[in-house]
């Protein structure tokens, strides 16, 4: 007789119960995201950008492709949970956005691939002129240069020249010349700024110093310098010194003439970005050119009763805004400024609020998406950080609340505004400190401070005058307008020396790692970009990255991957270089990387280093409070007279570490780690972390498939066209 079972075998019930929970949290995630509804789209640049970073984070095109199945694998998931749950859409899209933009960078990398000289080599050849840029400040110009008739060299060069040397040269001629070049250098320290990566997408292959005369084809001189040169030599030669180059930089973009010590006493005030025409330069030409055409166009009785006055100043506003942006030389950030505030004029003049986020996400997947390798660089990162954070807190209820009008004695309303901006500055600081950190090392404490004059200074003061002073030249009554704006400007830098020399007015730490960096954002936009409760859940990443970059140790030893360079961490927290004589570009990148801001010593000088003119030996200790008998004695190699092998052999015997910037012998054995020529062209620079356990993190990768890592070479040593024999 047949039987049946009378109960549910303990295995189903199990799965029954996992189901009856994995139902329960979709719905509670539903329910979550039907509160969040309006927010979610949000999300889809954020999801564009991760494709973007995790192709430039992930080293092999193994790991790439990997990462396309788990997110083909994540798209057939968000399938299975349904199409109808906004958590199954949420994925679906999310997963493709995100291999959508790991695609596009790919692409866009694969698509500008030009080739790079494979070494330094000086060499003579003729050359079309593409764009030059006047440094006035340090004496220089920079060329932007296409060889001719070498098929041994780049297609594109960027060379630097002494100001004497290229006088008159302007962008379309051909020049003849000797240079140094060398293929872009990338990061010479652990998370120092990888100019070869951002040489790629410029389609630069190599870069140089020019030699000697420049020679010129017949005829050359004769054409006119473009009109963003000329705009910036008038705008120099009405306001002087660095004033003038600050001037400059308002209207045309060209920095080259600000003085290195004001420049860098802009950035370590938090006054940095009023230097590249952004968002705030482009709105304030946007608004005073359509202000100024509404009141034109509205004595037309005409247009004002037809309803025209409001889109043909919106018009005129836009036209404003291009033609600015053409003539600030169409840089990414400006094109992303002026992306931007054109979108506001198109929601302003169809009836939708204009300032929202969804602006903000719609102007962030415009720029990713014609150039997904601006999503690198800080520029596009601070940016849209600080919109963000404008927007979201202004979008905040609380903050709704306190800057709402109301019936108040004028001082009140006053304050009121001063406490908002003030609380804008503040909030904008926060958002910008990990990315600052990140990039640069250091970050300005009193920003928000020196923001609230600046900023009111430079939009309805300097910019104003600087137009009307240029508007009126046009007769001869500029001067007026130039001294109002050469004093304002004198008083905006001398604002910046003051709030940079202010005590504690910069922060400065070691390098940011990379993953406490990830959480520390995505935790900040988890904060930002929902509404509801659950935006709190962003603050444990967001403290836990920061947290990982606040303990994070300053390095005992710093080498460049060139090996010449070295700095050794002292025990009063200063660090001494090998190279007394190094240049200014080499102490900052190590000052920066070891996050300190005060200046570097001679190592030779140091009572316990010996150093001669071959080699130098001390003992190291870690910063982490390591006994002295517990220290690591380094060698360094730095000579280039010939040592016999057996005395370096026995020298390399008795260190821990030994490290030369050329080739050691076999016999040179050091107790734990020997390098050398060989072994830096594989990693790069080093940063030695001497504790109880000893690592060493290095700047590149055992293995990188990113195309400017491996890319074609040229060898540029076949001379077949000299400077005198130009081409035509």
């Amino acid at each position: 007789m047949a039987t049946r079972q009378l109960q549910t075998p303990i295995r189903a019930r199990a799965a029954q119960a996992r189901a009856r929970m994995v139902a329960r949290v979709l719905d509670a995630l539903e329910a979550r995201l039907e509160r969040e509804r309006e927010r979610i789209g949000l999300w889809l640049p954020i999801a564009l950008g991760a494709g973007i970073t995790a192709w430039l984070a992930l080293p092999t095109r193994t790991a790439w492709i990997g990462l396309l199945l788990l997110l083909g694998a994540g798209v057939c998931a968000g399938l299975l949970i349904g199409w109808r749950r906004r958590s199954g859409r949420m994925l679906v899209i999310g997963c493709a956005a995100m291999a959508a933009g790991l695609l596009l960078i790919w692409g866009r990398a694969l698509w500008v691939a030009a080739p790079v000289l494979a070494w330094p080599v000086t060499t003579e050849f003729s050359a079309g002129v593409e764009r030059v840029q006047p440094l006035p400040a340090r004496g220089q110009i920079r060329l932007w240069l296409r060889p001719i008739a070498r098929a041994d060299l780049p297609p594109r060069l960027r060379l630097t020249a002494r100001s004497e040397q290229a006088v008159g040269i302007v962008a379309g001629e051909y020049i003849g010349l000797r240079a140094r070049l060398m293929p872009p250098p990338s990061a010479s320290l652990p998370g120092g700024y990888d100019f070869a990566q951002r040489a790629w997408f410029d389609g630069i292959g190599g870069v140089g110093t020019i030699f000697g005369d420049i020679a010129s084809a017949k005829g050359a001189g004769a054409a006119e310098a473009p009109l963003r040169a000329r705009l910036s030599a008038h705008i120099q030669g009405e306001v002087a010194g660095s004033a003038g180059g600050v001037a400059s930089a308002l209207v045309t973009g060209d920095r080259g003439a600000i003085d290195e010590a004001d420049e860098e006493a802009m950035r370590r005030s938090g006054l940095a970005h009023l230097l590249s025409i952004s968002g705030l330069h482009v709105t304030a030409v946007v608004g005073f050119a359509m202000f100024f055409a509404m009141r034109l166009l509205a004595l037309s009785r005409r247009l004002a009763l037809a309803g025209l006055v409001l889109p043909l100043a919106a018009a005129a506003g836009a036209l404003a805004g291009g033609g600015y942006t053409l003539l600030a030389g169409a840089e990414v950030p400006t094109l992303r400024s002026f992306i931007a505030a054109t979108l506001v004029l198109i929601a302003f003049l169809i009836g939708r609020e204009a300032l929202t986020l969804r602006l903000v996400a719609a102007g962030a997947l415009i720029v990713m998406l014609f150039w997904p390798e601006a999503l690198a660089g800080p520029s596009f990162q601070l940016s849209f950080a600080a919109v963000t954070a404008i927007i979201a807190l202004h979008e905040s209820a609380p903050m709704r609340a306190f800057l709402e009008r109301r019936d108040e004695a004028r001082i009140k309303r006053l304050g009121r505004g001063i406490a908002g901006l003030f609380a804008t500055g503040a909030v904008v600081e926060i958002a910008l400190t990990p990315i600052a950190l990140f990039h640069f090392h250091k970050a300005g404490l009193y920003g928000a401070l020196a923001n609230i004059i600046a900023i009111p200074l430079t939009t309805f003061v300097i910019m104003p005058a600087e137009a009307l002073a240029l508007l009126f030249d046009a007769a001869g009554l500029g001067a007026p307008f130039w001294w109002v704006a050469e004093t304002a400007l004198n008083l905006l830098i001398m604002l910046a020396h003051g709030v940079a020399g202010a005590p504690g007015a910069v922060t400065t730490l070691p390098s940011f790692p990379p993953w406490g960096f990830a959480l520390t954002i995505g935790g900040g936009l988890w904060m930002l970009l929902w509404r509801s409760g659950w935006r709190w859940w962003g603050a444990g990443p967001l403290v836990l990255g920061m947290g990982a970059l606040l303990l994070q140790p300053r390095p005992d030893l710093l080498v460049t991957g060139d090996g010449r360079h070295i700095a050794a961490a002292q025990p009063d927290g200063s660090y001494a270089m090998l190279r007394a004589r190094a240049g200014d570009y080499v102490r900052s990148a190590m000052a920066e990387t070891a996050g300190i801001d005060t200046p570097l010593t001679a190592l030779a000088e140091l009572s316990h280093a010996e150093c001669n003119r071959d080699l130098c030996r001390w003992a190291q200790r870690s910063g982490a409070g390591e006994a002295a008998e517990n220290a690591r004695i380094i060698l360094v190699a730095h000579g280039r007279d010939r040592m016999e092998a057996e005395d370096m052999a026995a020298a390399c015997a008795a260190a821990d570490v030994v490290i030369s910037e050329r080739w050691l012998p076999r016999s040179c054995r050091a107790r734990w780690l020997t390098i050398d020529r060989d072994s830096l062209a594989e990693t790069g620079g080093l940063l030695f972390y001497l504790g109880a356990t000893p690592r060493v993190v290095a700047a590149h990768r055992v293995r990188d498939d990113h195309p400017w890592r491996n890319p074609q070479q040229l060898s540029g040593n076949d001379e077949a066209v000299p400077k005198a024999d130009l081409a035509p």
